[in-house]
């Protein structure tokens, strides 16, 4: 990771799976595979949605992330970008800084960083556990900008945020059509600024946003 130096430009921080790239599609694919586990992605909650053919019973937690873990080591050369994610980026990065935090152990966090680079992204990774609240805050601090947009597909890194540094412009973004319509809404809840699930509309928000024209 690259730290960030205080060039007083706008910043965008983002999330990677199902913000930059597809994750949960390539996962079921790859437990339908390797496991013969069904993964059906409409299902809510995560952890309930997998079964193998040769049971109903659902998967303990710690076996599902277990598989995740799985998947990220052997994976992630396989993942592939939502549409418009990388124009979007290039685009953003004309006009701001652009980091992504992503929930991936440390130990991944250049296997990330590699990933996103072969695929024309080329910024500052930083890795993070849990809600994100406290790592936005680190990384907001570190950047110095006055302008941030934060872009996440899970609502309750959004309520993290808000309550940690409220002043950060929030994005809930869900761009795997599958599970977008049983993602709880940060927008809703009154934790996020908008709600919006493709690049084509997210990137002018997010350009009004850094340019101040949205309160």
């Amino acid at each position: 990771m690259t730290p960030l130096s205080n060039t007083g430009r706008p910043l965008v921080v983002t999330d990677c799976d199902e913000v930059l790239l597809h994750m949960v599609r390539h996962f079921r694919d790859w437990l339908d595979r390797e496991h013969d586990i069904e993964f059906q992605l409409e299902g809510d909650p995560f952890v309930q949605s997998m079964r193998r053919r040769s049971g109903e019973q659902p998967l303990e937690e710690k076996e599902v992330w277990s598989l995740l873990g799985g998947f990220f080591d052997t994976q992630m050369d396989r993942q592939e970008p939502i549409d418009g994610s990388i124009s979007a980026i290039r685009e953003l990065q004309r006009e701001a800084d652009v980091v992504v935090l992503t929930n991936l152990v440390d130990e991944r966090n250049e296997a990330r960083r590699r990933q996103l680079e072969s695929l024309g992204i080329t910024a500052p990774v930083y890795t993070n556990q849990g809600p994100k609240g406290g790592a936005l805050s680190r990384i907001v601090e570190e950047h110095g900008s006055q302008r941030i947009v934060f872009v996440d597909d899970i609502a309750k890194h959004h309520e993290s945020a808000m309550e940690t540094i409220p002043h950060v412009h929030r994005l809930h973004f869900v761009g795997e059509p599958a599970i977008a319509p049983h993602v709880p809404c940060a927008h809703k809840a009154g934790h996020a600024h908008a709600r919006i699930d493709t690049w084509a509309d997210a990137l002018p928000w997010i350009m009004e946003t850094l340019h101040g024209e949205k309160q």
